[in-house]
């Protein structure tokens, strides 16, 4: 059966690596058309929009989207690079792929980190007897993908209906004689029906892939509202579950832990960035966001995509040196999705393969700096890693 992927390089290495992805499922026999969708900061400067309505239209009819990497800015940053024409006309960014999961409710992000035998960029530690051991590190994080402090409900010098109706909390009288213009507010806002939607599906995963716990990562002792809801609800949905351990952490706790025991933890849920940072400090024990891949799930539309950046400074060297490995994974997740999980396990399986032997390795498998001199030094190239790749399919 073919299928049709809108296809959204970005901004950046994003528009070096999705292609490469692209290569491998049509190495491994996955039939698509690939149509390509308009996202990223060229659009933002010429049009004032980073995700042109033709973008969500096309995402609206096909359902399944790639995406490689976006540019975002601070928001004065931003404005200087709007194109004169649309300057002072009352456009304000805000980033594509937020905005992605916004309108199409990609609530539930997965993002699973799981090391590879013989990646020299694997976490290990030191043993009592002063020998070295390499923990196999296996976790996937469920991030509340839509609600929390990145909702996008905040102000800079707030209306006076806004401050108004936070004067009415009693912890906000230490701010009473802040002047409006010095005045700026984030809300961290949690629903319970989004936190029951991604508590339970993390418990679902664990069960049918066979971990043992699933793990709350919070900080209800100081955000006990936010916080507090979503482990009560993590404790009543528990109950059906009763082979699986529920297990609670604090944020800042578990940054500590997963340094030390990271082989403990299997599957990990959390509101949105309390989910990107312990997304981000696990993948930094498999080899960091070159091995990174993420899912973005609705209920009808799905968009799959690495969670490292766009990378300008590398964006425009030539050959690539970038690690393709975490959009080639992002793709097995697409796979996955779609019932193609025998493709994406010869991927995998593929990928594993090339990193074990050791003998292609892009510069930051090498530990090299990213330039043009990796090169020289033996790192493979983008395209290289992806050819390797490829020949062990």
């Amino acid at each position: 059966m073919s299928r049709t992927i809108v296809s959204m390089p970005g901004d950046g290495i994003g528009k070096v690596v999705l292609p490469e992805a692209i290569r491998v499922l049509n190495a491994a026999g996955f039939n698509a058309e690939y149509i390509h969708a308009d996202i990223g900061w060229e659009f933002w400067c010429n049009e004032g929009n980073a995700l042109p309505q033709r973008t969500i239209d096309l995402l609206e009819k096909h359902k399944t989207g790639l995406f490689g990497a976006i540019t975002s800015k601070p928001k004065d940053a931003a404005a200087k690079e709007l194109h004169p024409s649309l300057k002072d006309k009352g456009f304000v960014y805000f980033s594509p792929i937020v905005g992605l999961r916004q309108h199409f409710n990609l609530d539930i992000c997965v993002r699973p980190c799981q090391s590879f035998k013989g990646n020299p960029l694997n976490f290990i530690r030191r043993t009592a007897n002063g020998d070295f051991e390499e923990p196999l590190v296996n976790a996937v994080i469920f991030r509340q993908n839509t609600e929390g402090l990145y909702a996008g409900v905040e102000w800079t010098n707030p209306p006076k209906q806004v401050r108004d109706a936070f004067e009415t909390h009693p912890k906000f009288k230490k701010f009473t004689n802040v002047p409006n213009d010095e005045l700026a507010i984030s809300t961290r806002i949690v629903s319970r029906s989004a936190c029951r939607r991604i508590i339970k599906a993390a418990f679902e995963y664990a069960k049918k892939f066979g971990y043992s716990n699933v793990t709350v990562c919070e900080k209800p002792n100081v955000l006990r509202e936010t916080s507090g809801m979503m482990v009560k609800e993590a404790r009543e949905i528990a109950k059906d579950f009763p082979d699986i351990d529920l297990w609670e952490t604090n944020i800042d706790a578990q940054m500590m832990w997963l340094t030390k025991n990271p082989e403990y933890y299997g599957v990990l849920v959390s509101e949105n960035m309390f989910g990107d940072i312990v997304s981000d400090g696990f993948a930094g024990l498999v080899g960091g966001l070159g091995f990174a891949c993420s899912a973005n799930i609705g209920d009808d539309v799905a968009v799959f995509e690495p969670t490292h950046g766009s990378a300008p400074k590398y964006a425009k060297l030539n050959p690539s040196i970038v690690n393709p490995v975490a959009m080639i994974l992002s793709a097995c997740m697409m796979l996955d999705y779609l019932g193609e999980e025998e493709k994406a396990t010869r991927i995998r399986k593929a990928i594993a393969k090339v990193i074990e032997e050791g003998n292609v390795r892009t510069y930051d498998m090498m530990k090299l700096r990213g330039s043009a001199e990796a090169i020289k030094k033996g790192a493979a190239t983008t395209q290289e890693m992806t050819d390797v790749i490829i020949a062990g399919l």
